[in-house]
């Protein structure tokens, strides 16, 4: 019985180990994602800026 306890709770600690290992490993690929976001978004907003730029130098000189 006491080896049959002992294998419960070797069953537990290794459920409880993958379950923090794939935890972990989706809280680094959330970041990954959150990172790439922020820096496409950095480059959607420049380029946003520069066309506003561009399309308001023309304007101006249009006048």
């Amino acid at each position: 019985m006491a080896n049959q306890n002992q294998n419960k709770q070797n069953n537990r600690s290794v459920t409880e180990g993958i379950k923090n290992t794939a935890g972990a490993a989706f809280q680094t690929v959330h970041s990954a994602l959150e990172t790439t976001e922020n820096a496409a978004m950095s480059v959607v907003d420049g380029t946003a800026k520069a066309v506003k730029n561009v399309t308001g130098n023309q304007n101006g000189q249009k006048r």
